[in-house]
């Protein structure tokens, strides 16, 4: 079976893209477990990700590495976070801020198998609620469904260093189901031009529509 690295922590598997299992043994979304040279590796599905989307489809710029503190806002129920869980290791920290008690219970379950990872059950549009748990931070990752997108961002921005990067994806459909998508884009992206600067966007296709992802740099 070849194994092959895009990114440091990010590896390629007979054209499948893999991160290292940080909880060996475990599952988070019944993705398929590879051993290889005793390591295991979690295949990382695209279809259900859309950091993976970005990468599948040619992400350039991929700052998340070992050891790295990340803010991810939308955590769900752990299935792209649980992925960058593993690509962070053991020095590095995911603060997960996750709306939903629903999600929150799944999410949880992730975070008791993985010690760098945090659960905060809060809405991110209020970062005083959470600003006593996370500290700077070097990416901030946010898969949010709102309105106020970009605001939920700036909100956020607080957290992240200088020169730290924003993995953004715009969802347009939850922004204005009335505009044309690349409007919603533009315009969301206008918002956050005092505080970062726009190092690379992208579509997601085949694998997710009406999505837009943004990397992004803090000024």
């Amino acid at each position: 079976m070849a194994l092959g690295q895009i990114f440091p922590g990010v590896y390629l598997i007979n054209n499948k893209i893999a991160t290292l299992n940080y909880a060996r043994g475990r599952k988070v979304y019944g993705e398929e477990l590879v051993t290889i040279e005793k390591n295991e590796y979690r295949l990382w599905n695209p279809y259900r990700s859309k950091l993976a989307a970005a990468v599948k489809t040619g992400l350039r710029n991929f700052s998340i590495k070992a050891g790295s503190r990340v803010l991810y806002l939308g955590a769900a129920t752990g299935t792209t976070s649980s992925h960058v869980s593993d690509i962070v290791g053991k020095e590095g920290r995911v603060y997960g801020v996750e709306l939903s008690e629903r999600n929150m219970r799944d999410f949880m379950n992730v975070c008791e198998r993985r010690s760098n990872m945090l659960p905060i059950l809060a809405n991110a549009r209020y970062p005083d609620s959470y600003s006593g748990v996370v500290g700077q931070c070097d990416v901030i990752y946010q898969d949010v469904s709102a309105r106020d997108q970009a605001h939920i961002l700036l909100e956020n921005c607080r957290f992240l260093k200088k020169d730290g990067m924003a993995y953004f994806v715009i969802k347009s459909q939850s922004v204005d189901i009335s505009k044309n998508p690349n409007e919603v884009y533009k315009n969301e992206l206008e918002k956050l031009r005092d505080k970062f600067s726009l190092v690379e966007r992208m579509g997601l296709e085949p694998y997710d529509s009406m999505h837009m992802f943004a990397v992004l740099r803090k000024i």
